[in-house]
Order: structure tokens, then C-alpha cells, then sequence
């Protein structure tokens, strides 16, 4: 059995994942499953002693069924979060994730039969343009496609406070 690099301490919850962005025809490909109320990018937690790189595609081939190709490092990502259900709840979380931009296969055909912690995963291709409509993480990703990159950037994401400031 593999071990992600991930570790619960006290009230404290850290994972380290690797993610894709994959666009296709105006679209960014998310995940969704029947438990949860919101949509989740593409990727999963790092196993000791694999790259990010390797475990992208793994991922990615685990949740589409498709052997995607990574184009490049977009986005190195810390985010930190509370959540208020499942098994995260309760928990100060923080988590840093490597975005990969995965090169496009000019099909949003999938072969997807996913499943995580027993839940069944369902793939979307949500319009780009109008993705601050959906609920759906991370935040960032419209804005980060709708503008050019010339290298890799750094984003931080810090939940816990808008949380603290909507109460």
C-alpha cells in the first residue's frame, strides 16, 4: 500500500497533492461526487517518494481514464481551510499542491470510473467563463485562466480568514 504524504496532528491536518488543470474547448475539467456540494480539480495526495509529476498523471489517469500529458508546472498552491463536515471537520488544514497544465487532446471524451473512499467520482467540463458561478476549488482557477503566464506562480489561498470576517 502506498502512503500519500499527508499527516494529522492534534487539530492539525496537512497534505501535500499534485493536480492538473486540463482545459479543453473553453472548458476546465473538475471532479464531483455525491457527497459533497461542491466541485474539486483533477489530482490527489502525493505518495512518499514519488514527484508530483508522477503522481499528476497517475491521478489524472486514475479519475479520467485517459493518459494524459503534463505541458508544464503552472501553480504552486498553499492553501489553508477549515472545514465544517466529513472527515476533515474540525480540522486547521493546510495543504500545498503543485498545478499542472496537462496538454490538450482536442476531445472532452473520458474513460472515467472513479472512485474515491468508496464514493463514485463524476468528471464535469465547466465553462471557464462563467466558473465563478459553480461552487468549486480552488478559487483561483478562473482568473488564473483567463490571463497569460510566462512562468510558474506562487498562490496563497487562506479561507480561514474570509471565513472568520462572513461570520
Amino acid at each position: 500500500m502506498e502512503h500519500n504524504c499527508c499527516f494529522t496532528e492534534g487539530n492539525k491536518w496537512f497534505r501535500y497533492r499534485a493536480a492538473a488543470i486540463i482545459v479543453e474547448d473553453g472548458c476546465v475539467l473538475f471532479a464531483g461526487n455525491e457527497i459533497d456540494d461542491y466541485y474539486y480539480s483533477i489530482g490527489g495526495g502525493v505518495h512518499m517518494g514519488e514527484t508530483a509529476e508522477d503522481a499528476v498523471k497517475r491521478e489524472v489517469l486514475e479519475e479520467t481514464g485517459i493518459a494524459y500529458e503534463v505541458d508544464r508546472l503552472a501553480v504552486i498552491h498553499e492553501n489553508f481551510f477549515n472545514e465544517s463536515t466529513g472527515s476533515l471537520h474540525g480540522l486547521d488544514c493546510h495543504e500545498i499542491a503543485f498545478y499542472y497544465l496537462m496538454k490538450p487532446r482536442g476531445t472532452k471524451e473520458l474513460k472515467s470510473d472513479s472512485y474515491t473512499q468508496g464514493v463514485r467520482e463524476h468528471m464535469y467540463w465547466l465553462p471557464i467563463e462563467k466558473l465563478d458561478q459553480y461552487k468549486a476549488f480552488p478559487t483561483f482557477m478562473k482568473d488564473y485562466l483567463q490571463r497569460e503566464h510566462p512562468s510558474v506562480e506562487h498562490i496563497i489561498t487562506d479561507e480561514r480568514k474570509q471565513k472568520e470576517t462572513s461570520d
